[in-house]
């Protein structure tokens, strides 16, 4: 941290038009390189079980306490990154990313994948990590156009989800081509220079100004200097709060929006883990299509995909982003549905997934916003984490549901139906309860500039 001059009442940092484009542009790379590792493991799921000689049943069971892991290191990452910042988040998610693709090529069977994987919760959660950043910073930015449509500008952000997804499909491609089928072990060892290199490019970021007065109001306390803490906090509206940011987000304002858009997200889940984490294996298992077939299939609904995270981030800033996430998952379940009860026909089949993916994904650029708005700055990556971390409940117990259903030989596409499309249908309905938080950024938001504003460089 820089060091500042407290002789006089600072204020916030200017966030220039070019430092929030970079920011925006590194977090989408960090993004896309996180999912590209997480759906990495679910698109070589069924040459891991070819592999390990695995069942079906058994390979979903692994999944699913991969999932118990993650869970636990996404929950951790929210308090992190209140207490370290948000800069600090950045680096060690991405890293945690790198982490997770080298040490899952170096696993023997399924205790260890299971362990090695419960890493990948750094990478999930670089989503939360950047949704709180650059909530703050679009918030202070001098560009108004990104000011104005910030919903907009962050879901390019979130486009890193197919991004990263089409990467992965594109990459087993390739060194499947190249290697043979069982060099599943290769992909996640390559997998690893991006994301160490997009891990070094985030140590260029800045921190956001609402962090640096709050851990500086923090460091003035501890130091006895309450006047100059008092001053700071007032000249940039830094709320000082003495409880735990886990407990803030269950007291007061927050505790509405962190139930309802908590079980909102366990609930989608179901679907995202049916239909995008074990993509290929409901295309192969429950639609009959082969492998090569399978790729091909999942690289062109995820272009689709890209442009329902756009088409979502504009509606939510122009209809609310409430609104526009219950509408967009209620037609995702209409969708897949439609998918699995028709034929099995390629182009039908290719369709209805890209239709199905395109509004399932895209409402995740409205709600990784809007869940951020919903928290003050010093609770706000554990709020927003925390919520995030439902992915995981949600994506244990559909996947314990899918495994159980499918050992009872319903067939996976009924299995698929009941448990995706289902849950993103009532994904849908839960969200509405959601309290509406405003979408604008207000007005007398404090900006001072000058060599003494809180984060300016030394």
């Amino acid at each position: 941290m820089t060091q500042q001059n407290t002789s006089r009442t600072p204020g916030l940092r200017r966030v220039t038009g070019k430092e929030t484009r970079r920011a925006s542009g590194i977090a989408f790379f960090a993004w896309t390189i996180a999912v590209y590792d997480f759906i990495l493991f679910g698109t070589l799921l069924p040459r891991i079980e070819e592999s390990f000689g695995w069942t079906t049943s058994h390979a979903l069971l692994v999944s699913t306490l991969v999932s118990v892991g993650t869970a636990i290191v996404v929950l951790l990452v929210g308090p992190m990154v209140d207490k370290l910042g948000r800069r600090k988040g950045m680096i060690i998610s991405v890293g945690g990313t790198a982490a997770s693709s080298a040490a899952t090529a170096a696993t023997f069977g399924a205790t260890s994948l299971i362990g090695v994987r419960a890493i990948s919760g750094l990478g999930l959660a670089e989503q939360s990590v950047n949704a709180t950043y650059l909530n703050e910073l679009y918030e202070l930015t001098e560009d108004e156009k990104i000011k104005k449509r910030r919903g907009f500008v962050y879901s390019m952000v979130q486009t890193g989800w197919p991004a990263g997804a089409l990467l992965a499909a594109g990459f087993v491609a390739v060194v499947t081509a190249i290697f043979g089928a069982d060099s599943w072990r290769i992909a996640f060892l390559l997998a690893t220079i991006p994301a160490v290199v997009v891990a070094l490019v985030c140590r260029t970021l800045k921190e956001s100004p609402q962090f640096e007065a709050q851990h500086t109001v923090k460091q003035l306390r501890k130091a006895g200097k309450h006047d100059e803490a008092e001053a700071l906090a007032a000249a940039t509206a830094t709320v000082e709060q003495t409880a735990a940011p886990f407990k803030r987000i269950f007291t007061g304002k927050h505790l509405r929006n962190t139930v309802i858009l908590s079980l909102a997200w366990l609930l989608n889940w179901f679907a995202i883990q049916t239909f995008s984490v074990l993509g290929t294996t409901v295309l192969e298992k429950g639609k009959g299509i082969d492998a090569s077939s399978t790729l091909i299939l999942v690289v062109l609904s995820n272009l689709v995909a890209v442009a329902g995270y756009l088409a979502h981030g504009w509606a939510g800033d122009r209809f609310g982003r409430r609104n526009t996430i219950a509408v967009g998952w209620l037609l995702a379940g209409v969708f897949f549905g439609a998918m699995l009860l028709g034929p099995s026909n390629q182009i039908y089949v290719l369709i209805t997934y890209m239709m199905g993916l395109f509004f399932l994904l895209g409402p995740y650029a409205a709600i990784m916003f809007f869940q951020a708005e919903c928290f003050d700055t010093d609770c706000r990556a554990t709020g927003s984490a925390f919520i995030g971390a439902m992915s995981q409940p949600g994506a244990i117990i559909s996947g314990f549901i899918l495994t159980g259903l499918t050992a009872a030989s319903i067939g996976y596409s009924t299995a698929a139906l009941w448990v995706g499309a289902l849950g993103a249908i009532v994904s849908a309905v839960v969200v509405l309860f959601a309290r509406k938080v405003a979408d604008t950024p207000p007005a007398d938001t404090p900006t001072t500039a000058g060599p003494n504003a809180v984060g300016a460089q030394a």
